[in-house]
Parts: structure tokens; C-alpha cells; sequence
């Protein structure tokens, strides 16, 4: 992964969201990710979910019932010597900066949601 192929991940991941295509987001997530969130917290009682199948099950039981979203990527940064991309999104009223990590078959290994108003 470059600078350039984050930037069509980043196009790719926000017209998913929008989408609500939990399928296509879970994609590119390798079989034993790791996803931290706060709002995992409040739904399974702990800030981890570990797996992609599991990270599934769990968009699917937070986003599930949304048919589109108007997600907007504010800005994005991405760092070639820890294969670390950062987006800074916003969904309606709610702004959040989050992080995704790369294995070297450009397979999102763990992610890192902040959120804020």
C-alpha cells in the first residue's frame, strides 16, 4: 500500500458506508482484525471486537437496519513507514478521526475509532 492506494481505499470505504455495504467494509479487513470503538463498548460490553466475521456481526447489529448514509471524509493521512491510514469523518453531528492499520496485502489488521461532536 502507497499513498495513492489509500487514497482509493479511503474513496472506497466512504462510498460503503454510504452505502451501507457492511459486506464490502468487512472485505478488506484480514480473517483475525482487531476493530476498537467506543460504541462496541456500549453494545457488547467490551471496546474490542476481535475478527472479521465477528467485526460483521457486529456492524450488522449496529448498522444493520440503515439503508444509506451520508458520510463525509473531512480529511485523511497516511503513513508509509507503519502502514497507518487515518481518516477524519463526519455523519451528521457526529466527527470522528479513525485508524487503520495494513498488513502487506494492504488487509486492514486493526482499527481504532475516536469520536467526538
Amino acid at each position: 500500500m502507497d499513498r495513492a492506494a489509500a487514497g482509493r481505499f479511503v474513496e472506497a470505504w466512504c462510498a460503503n458506508w454510504c452505502k451501507v455495504d457492511i459486506d464490502a467494509v468487512v472485505a478488506h479487513f484480514a480473517e483475525n482484525a482487531e476493530m476498537r470503538s467506543p460504541l462496541a463498548l456500549k453494545l457488547t460490553d467490551s471496546p474490542v471486537v476481535a475478527g472479521a466475521e465477528n467485526i460483521r456481526a457486529y456492524w450488522r447489529q449496529a448498522y444493520g437496519s440503515i439503508e444509506s448514509a451520508d458520510l463525509k471524509i473531512l480529511n485523511w493521512s497516511w503513513d508509509d513507514t507503519i502502514a497507518r491510514l487515518t481518516v477524519w469523518w463526519q455523519l451528521g453531528d457526529t466527527r470522528a478521526s479513525e485508524f487503520m492499520d495494513f498488513d502487506h496485502a494492504g488487509r486492514v489488521v486493526r482499527s481504532e475509532a475516536f469520536y467526538g461532536k
